[in-house]
């Protein structure tokens, strides 16, 4: 896929504005409950679940949002559409987060871009479902035009904050980055508003993540169009830009980044290409440095604006029990069931006349994953490891190297039909074991439903 659309469109300050804007956001993952909900960079323990949460606006509706959830950050499903339409004006650019009361809360855009804007809304829900208006903020800056983009920031003192970015009447469509920070736990009175220093007008969609004591800012430059990569030791600044241009290959006309840390410890980075009409992820596992080839979001892309994204570990997730033997039925096959053949994984019928040693090929044994205990690793008959090779699912003696490690434990997922687990590539995030013209492999998913049945499998009692 280019990492380029092929067409540009024109600039935020003529035909952008029409496309729908998606400017500055900022959220900090770890440590902090507050944004990230409960979940840390771990795969959930039997049992529970790792559920994203988006609540985007729509490519064609900006009044109202949906709320989407998924359990891998890739295949997100409508969880409620229309979930909540303010009282008057209209929603954009929705940021999410969960509170220390145990409350998700809401902070958007109040009007289009053809109108001034002077005031961010907020709502209040129990259950990410339902929501409640609680007001609209007039942004205390003299001479505000515009004020877009409000995001969620929780640092790691615990001290809520909102980056919004803003624009006044002398240059209404060069935006500057400002802190609002609660100055009460109900979030209903904020500090003055103060620029974040360094990063400068004419940068839009400020997106700020922290680990350590280091803030990293993910902007983009209005003029270049380009996302840049900038660092502070303080979150109000003075930012440094290091990275500039396509220093991650994700090309030009791309904006509204949002961040958020993976089970497997890794960073996917979400943005909108607002030219080819694609919302893209990217992953990076070196804190920043590089990033993996830009990929097209299934099912939202198209559909969802400018979103944030926040984690939570949840209950009702699957159960595997380990050091026990099981045999693995495919969900939408039956009559078929995991078995090594040549060191291959392969999904034959296996079935009572079946030989002895068919039967035991078709057993294994569910240990606690290599690289995570949370995870799943699986060992044959004489003690070789399922792992991926060339993306091919196969049984190799475990080498003991770090890399052996991740290629063999997967993250168990709830699968298509009750009873059913999928299980997701810990060192590919988004790949699954899927069954192909009966052989197994670890692919992408792509968001469909013949996907999520093909990936399925049912853990049964052991053939031998």
């Amino acid at each position: 896929m280019s990492t380029r659309p092929p067409t540009p469109s024109p600039s935020r300050r003529s035909m952008l504005r029409a496309l729908a804007v998606l400017p500055a956001s900022a959220v900090l993952l770890g440590e902090a409950p507050g944004l990230s909900g409960t979940a840390l960079a771990a795969a959930p323990p039997s049992g529970s679940a790792t559920r994203y949460t988006i609540v985007p606006f729509l490519n064609s509706n900006d009044g109202t949002v949906n709320v989407y959830q998924s359990d891998d950050a890739v295949d997100f499903r409508l969880a409620r559409s229309s979930a909540y339409t303010p009282p008057s004006n209209r929603i954009r650019d929705a940021s999410v987060f969960k509170h220390t009361n145990g409350s998700y809360y809401l902070t958007y855009t109040t009007h289009t871009w053809q109108d001034p804007s002077t005031t961010i809304g907020f709502a209040r829900s129990s259950d990410r479902l339902n929501w409640t208006f609680l007001y609209d903020y007039t942004v205390p800056i003299a001479n505000l035009s515009r004020a877009w983009a409000p995001e969620w920031f929780v640092d790691s003192d615990g001290s809520v904050n909102v980056i919004v970015s803003c624009s006044t009447a002398n240059d209404e469509w060069i935006f500057t980055p400002y802190r609002l920070k609660a100055t009460n736990s109900a979030l209903t009175a904020w500090s003055s508003p103060v620029a974040l220093s360094g990063i400068g007008a004419n940068h839009i969609d400020t997106y700020i993540v922290r680990t350590g004591s280091t803030y990293h800012a993910f902007t983009k430059n209005e003029t270049a169009k380009y996302i840049e990569y900038a660092t502070a030791s303080s979150l109000t600044g003075p930012y440094t830009i290091s990275r500039t241009s396509d220093w991650a290959g994700w090309g030009s006309y791309r904006e509204g980044p949002a961040l958020v840390q993976l089970d497997n410890g890794g960073w996917r980075i979400f943005f909108d290409g607002y030219g080819d009409g694609t919302y893209y992820y990217s992953d990076s596992y070196d804190t920043f440095a590089t990033w993996s080839a830009p990929t097209a979001l299934p099912v939202v892309s198209g559909t969802a604006r400018h979103f944030t994204v926040v984690k939570e570990t949840v209950s009702g997730g699957p159960s595997l029990a380990r050091n026990v033997t099981r045999s693995f039925q495919s969900g939408n096959f039956p009559t078929r069931y995991w078995q090594s053949q040549s060191s291959l994984l392969n999904l034959p019928v296996v079935s009572g006349s079946s030989g002895t040693a068919e039967k035991q090929a078709s057993t294994f044994t569910v240990v606690a994953g290599l690289a995570d205990a949370n995870g799943y690793s699986f060992r044959d008959a004489v003690g070789k490891y399922l792992r991926h090779w060339d993306f091919r699912a196969r049984f190799d003696a475990n080498d003991g190297t770090t890399t052996f490690a991740k290629d063999a434990t997967f993250i168990a997922r709830t699968g298509s039909a009750s009873g059913s687990i999928r299980f997701e590539s810990y060192n590919y995030p988004g790949y699954y074991l899927r069954h192909y013209d009966y052989q197994l492999r670890v692919e992408r998913t792509n968001g469909t439903d013949l996907f999520r049945q093909d990936s399925s499998f049912v853990p049964v009692t052991a053939w031998a």
